[in-house]
């Protein structure tokens, strides 16, 4: 008999990278002697745990372009993260870590499904929880996610709606409407605060568990519950941001070897522990909406000036530009999708076995295609005989890849449009809006350059037309015409 189990969640996310133009990840001086970041944190923190064995006692997401990249790069170490998910210990994540709040409705369904299916083609099955990028929510973006199958999400308990009386020892159901919950676990804030943030704490774990962890499960629960205490904190400290913590986290989960004593809980993924409770009653709570993790003022780091970051006032311009060249993008596929008779949502959201790296795009453009010529009445399937067709068709699924890249967390999550998470978005655009400007028949890229103008780098003194033409110039693409 134990007192308790303790669940340790791990986010495991990298940005994408790539150069959209060439599909290649430049050379990143940082991360020397790796040639990029990318590279660095597999070697120092996903390969490490995964050849010890940890991801097979957690809980954990991987982001999606990330594990892409694993996949073909570090074979081995995407083969352990595959296995070690046992049915129970994954969770999915919405593809390219948008604000989901922040986004329109279409957007998040997306985003929400490409999550799912990247899961489903990685681990062979249907996730039943979902990690929201920087745990940003709001009761529209859990309502999708609940409509697309998902019954759990880990959230801060500063995101809760209770006014003091939340025991985040116990799950909790958030009512989402139309018949539809989401039960919710609320992470320990001090425990994942010190594994994130305190270095001392995680020297030993035996100390850690016997001095932090037991505390926390020796007082019951009302009702005969369990208690369980969830820790939830960025995978990539586990021997990257902490060296070292690869091994804390091995012992922690694993109390392998003649010297381990037991802690007197158990240690098991969140994922396995709400399979064994699927039955029980939660109680219903309420939550924050538009709240996140990583920002104590909602998600105003994200949309604009926040205390988070010194001077902010370059955001709300930005994203205002991205979402007109986002509308523009989307006029222009679904003026194209209507001509072939297409569903440009449906063949956008089934996009993600390209983007994955399971279907090249061929496939799935002559899919989409497919269905679209059985579905058509006889009288219109000559539509289905354009002959560039599927080559149009093509080009704006890419460029709605690229589209939704671009609205990716980093890029907002810093003090300076000038770094590179920053830079990188605006590839993304400049690769959606050059694909797509001739096929649009009026210009595209010049009113972006426009809108970009009200964006300016409180550190350079650069506006958001020099810093599109400096995201460009580095990865040796021709200046805007």
């Amino acid at each position: 008999m134990t007192l308790g189990r303790l669940a340790i969640h791990g986010h495991f996310y990298q940005p994408d990278r790539r150069d959209p133009f060439s599909g290649a990840i430049p050379a990143e001086p940082g991360a020397a002697p790796w040639h990029d970041w990318t590279s660095r944190v597999t070697a120092e923190a996903y390969r490490p745990n995964a050849e010890r064995g940890s991801f097979g006692r957690m809980g954990w997401d991987v982001g999606p372009a990330l594990a892409t990249w694993i996949r073909a790069s570090e074979p081995d170490v995407h083969a352990r993260w595959v296995a070690s998910d046992q049915g129970t210990n994954g969770i999915a994540l919405p593809w390219h870590h948008a604000i989901l709040p922040l986004a329109s409705m279409r957007d998040r369904r997306t985003e929400i499904r490409w999550g799912i299916r990247d899961f489903e083609l990685r681990f062979g099955r249907r996730p039943a929880g979902l990690w929201l990028p920087e745990t940003a929510v709001d009761v529209p973006t859990l309502r999708i996610a609940a409509e697309e199958g998902i019954h759990y999400t880990i959230l801060a308990p500063w995101q809760a709606g209770t006014n003091g009386d939340l025991d985040t020892r116990r799950p909790y159901r958030v009512d989402v409407g139309g018949g539809h919950a989401v039960v919710v676990m609320f992470a320990d804030r001090e425990l994942s605060a010190a594994v994130s943030f305190d270095p001392s704490a995680t020297e030993n774990a035996d100390s850690f568990a016997h001095e932090r962890v037991m505390p926390r499960l020796e007082l019951p629960i009302p009702g005969g519950i369990e208690p369980i205490v969830l820790i939830a904190t960025d995978g990539e400290l586990y021997g990257h941001h902490q060296r070292f913590r690869d091994l804390f986290l091995s012992r922690l989960t694993g109390w392998y070897g003649p010297a381990a004593r037991d802690p007197g809980f158990d240690v098991a993924s969140l994922g396995t522990i709400l399979a064994e409770l699927h039955h029980a009653a939660f109680p219903v709570t309420t939550i924050r909406e538009a709240t996140s993790w990583s920002c104590h003022h909602g998600i105003a780091r994200w949309a604009g000036e926040c205390p988070c970051a010194p001077d902010g006032r370059w955001k709300r311009p930005l994203r205002l530009a991205l979402d007109r060249l986002a509308a523009t993008v989307d006029a222009v596929t679904d003026g194209i999708a209507r001509e072939l008779g297409v569903d440009a949502w449906a063949a956008r959201d089934e996009y993600v076995d390209v983007a994955a790296a399971y279907v090249p795009a061929a496939a799935a453009v002559e899919r989409a295609l497919a269905r679209a010529a059985s579905d058509a009445p006889a009288d219109a399937r000559h539509r289905h005989d354009d002959t560039d067709g599927p080559a149009r068709l093509r080009t704006v699924l890419a460029a709605q890849a690229s589209r939704l890249s671009m609205f990716t967390s980093d890029a907002w999550y810093w003090d300076d449009p000038i770094r590179p998470e920053t830079l990188q978005a605006l590839r993304f655009a400049a690769h959606a809006a050059r694909l797509v400007e001739p096929l649009a028949g009026f210009p595209i890229e010049a009113p972006l350059l426009e809108d970009l103008r009200a964006v300016r780098s409180p550190s350079s003194g650069l506006d958001g037309a020099a810093l599109y033409r400096l995201a460009l110039e580095q990865v040796g693409q021709p200046e805007p015409r």
